[in-house]
């Protein structure tokens, strides 16, 4: 069962987890379950999603019953109308705040503006030696993408030289393999922790939060973090 955390006649989300495609995809065709079909069997009617989030991304996912609040929220997401917040586990000792102002290039090869701030919450330093260093460090931050580029935040901390965990396109190979080895862990530490939209029925402005899955927390117990 999916975890559903706001529902409306209008408009439900879920707390997607790790690892789960949104919809079916060419690009991943091992795939044998998706958010999609599954939140439609669980509601007993049709749905449909307003944005996207990457498979191993875990958090807030957001899909419309109707057509005209469906249309509503893409117009939201395209003029970037809401607020997106996220957690992810980086390499090593990122600054304590920063702001990543860096164009990415699209498939078709043009450049788009890209906008990215972020916190850093915690920092955690174990002893697990890592290539010629003779400890491992990470840092808790929680990021704001400003603009909604394709893999943004992947993207933007790779070029920070602060990769995500477990970003096997973006990421650092050698850090991936040593959590798989180490810990077993094989995901990508990303979550969508919070969305803040404006309800496009009522014009309320709705505040989402989604808590973090047991993949993330136990990341982060071993590497003694918490939020």
């Amino acid at each position: 069962m999916l975890e559903i955390i706001y529902q409306d006649e209008h408009l439900i989300a879920i707390n997607k987890p790790h690892g789960l495609l949104v919809h079916q995809s060419s690009i991943a065709r091992d795939a044998t379950e998706f958010a999609l079909q599954m939140l439609r069997n669980q509601v007993g009617k049709h749905v449909s999603p307003v944005h996207r989030l990457d498979r191993k991304t875990s958090g807030i996912l957001l899909f419309a019953f109707d057509k005209e609040s469906e249309i509503a929220m893409h117009q939201q997401f395209m003029n970037a109308e809401t607020d997106k917040k996220y957690l992810a586990v980086l390499r090593g000792f990122t600054p304590d705040a920063m702001d990543i102002d860096y164009p990415l290039v699209k498939e078709n090869g043009t450049l788009q503006d890209a906008f990215t701030s972020f916190t850093t919450l915690q920092k955690a330093e174990i002893d697990v030696a890592f290539g010629k260093h003779s400890t491992s460090r990470y840092s808790l931050v929680e990021a704001v993408p400003k603009t909604g580029r394709m893999h943004q935040l992947r993207r933007h901390f790779s070029h920070i030289l602060h990769p995500i965990i477990g970003d096997r396109t973006h990421g650092c190979n050698k850090q991936n393999k040593l959590f798989l080895t180490q810990w077993n862990m094989s995901t990508m530490l990303l979550h969508a922790s919070e969305l803040h939209f404006t309800h496009p029925k009522t014009s309320e402005r709705i505040c989402l939060k989604a808590n973090l899955h047991d993949e993330f927390k136990r990341v982060m117990s071993f590497l003694n973090m918490q939020l």
